[in-house]
């Protein structure tokens, strides 16, 4: 128990110390404007942008400390070895006690987020002009989230639990076969049946009519199929921008957010979905998707093993059960261990990231014929969304999916149409 948690301890104080590092990083250099900024953004912006990455980092230190401290105390203060016990006192079958144990706890640290989420929605957003979202929306979008969470929970339980039952001896195959199609199942239907739960979804309006043939035409070279292009009322919640895509396989379905729609001119709205197009031509997600199930077959594999052991429970002094093993707990702790022996791959994971968003900016100018309209759109994202213009190098090698802002901008100004 003592190994575990210093080096979960290890990994916390890493955490805060790169944190720390950024946000130093900011406050020596947040007052000059870069280069590709010069012209765009003025002091006054860059001193907001400062403000809001300073604001954002500090309010997240706080709920990463009382995130922290609640972890610690369920795992390593004894609650965990409390919480299993009265779970099994009800003498529920097998497939419900699972349920039970895991959805009781995925809702009590839904519930203990309350208060962050507010002041991170109703306090830091509103000061800097974002947030757009009312209460009584907040309210019925928590309640929403809770059901679909509970159906989604109830699924995935019900069935992973009832494969582990039915197959003592084979069930990690068997579930790994389950979560892979289900989840290939919920990317399919997310978009016609979870998504407008949340927002209302139109075919674009006809003010932007040509814009849409001309997005249509433009993924056609590289084999894509539009279905429809959508706006999404984006604007009910916030006033940040975002384009996506939806869809398996060649026919995809196209979302704008409303506020794109309001705050970008065409050409750099095609280089926007240029750049999405260019992750499914470079087959970024079908890569993620294969090395993730990799990953999860070895992990999975491995976890079975494991889970015939008792010192999982052992060294957090969890009284023996004879009815279920304390299947459930053990499962508990190993995911917290794998959380601790994944961290190091961080930076690999982060590096492959950048790699592919790198190279669907160079597909993006391919199909745009020039980087021009990817560089303004950039511009005008990193400003509306008051992104960090100064990241720490060692901060965002390590943390970053995307690269830097200003080198993203300076790498694209090199950049040429490949033949």
């Amino acid at each position: 128990m003592i190994i575990l948690l210093i080096s979960y301890l290890a990994i916390v104080t890493f955490g805060y110390w790169m944190k720390f590092l950024n946000l130093n990083h900011l406050k020596k250099y947040g007052h000059q404007i870069p280069e590709p900024f010069k012209g765009f953004i003025d002091e006054e912006l860059l001193k907001k942008t400062s403000d809001y990455t300073l604001e954002h980092s500090r309010f997240g230190y706080l709920e990463s400390i009382f995130n922290n401290v609640i972890l610690i105390i369920f795992l390593f203060g004894g609650v965990l070895a409390l919480y299993n016990s009265w779970i099994l006192s009800f003498n529920l079958s097998f497939i419900l006690t699972g349920i039970l144990f895991f959805f009781l706890m995925s809702l009590i640290s839904t519930f203990l987020d309350i208060p962050f989420d507010l002041y991170s929605t109703f306090k830091i957003e509103n000061k800097y002009g974002f947030n757009t979202t009312t209460p009584k929306l907040w309210i019925f979008d928590f309640i929403k989230s809770i059901i679909i969470s509970a159906i989604l929970m109830f699924i995935i339980g019900g069935i992973g639990f009832w494969i582990i039952q039915a197959s003592p001896g084979y069930w990690w195959l068997w579930v790994w076969f389950f979560f892979l199609i289900f989840s290939l199942f919920l990317m399919y239907i997310s978009p016609y049946v979870i998504e407008p739960l949340f927002n209302k979804f139109t075919p674009i309006a006809e003010d932007y009519k040509e814009l849409e043939e001309k997005i249509t035409a433009m993924l056609a070279k590289i084999g894509l199929k539009v279905s429809r292009v959508f706006q999404m009322d984006a604007s009910k919640r916030s006033k940040h921008t975002n384009a996506y895509f939806t869809g398996i396989g060649k026919v995809k379905r196209i979302i704008l957010y409303d506020t794109l729609l309001e705050k970008m001119e065409e050409d750099e709205i095609l280089s926007v979905l240029a750049h999405e197009a260019g992750h499914w031509k470079k087959k970024h997600v079908l890569k993620r998707i294969i090395i993730s199930e990799i990953v999860g077959f070895v992990g999975i594999y491995i976890s079975f093993r494991l889970l015939q052991m008792d010192w999982l429970t052992q060294i957090f002094n969890i009284k023996p059960d004879e009815l279920f093993n304390n299947f459930f707990a053990k499962l508990l702790i190993l995911g917290f261990i794998s959380s601790i022996v994944s961290f190091p791959i961080t930076p690999l994971s982060s590096f492959f990231s950048r790699k592919h968003e790198r190279e669907a900016d160079q597909m993006a100018v391919n199909l745009t014929g020039k980087p021009d309209g990817l560089i303004s759109s950039l511009i005008k994202l990193s400003k509306d969304n008051l992104a960090n213009l100064h990241p720490h190098p060692f901060f965002a090698k390590f943390y970053y999916s995307h690269p830097p802002i200003v080198e993203r901008l300076e790498e694209l100004k090199r950049m040429k149409p490949e033949k």
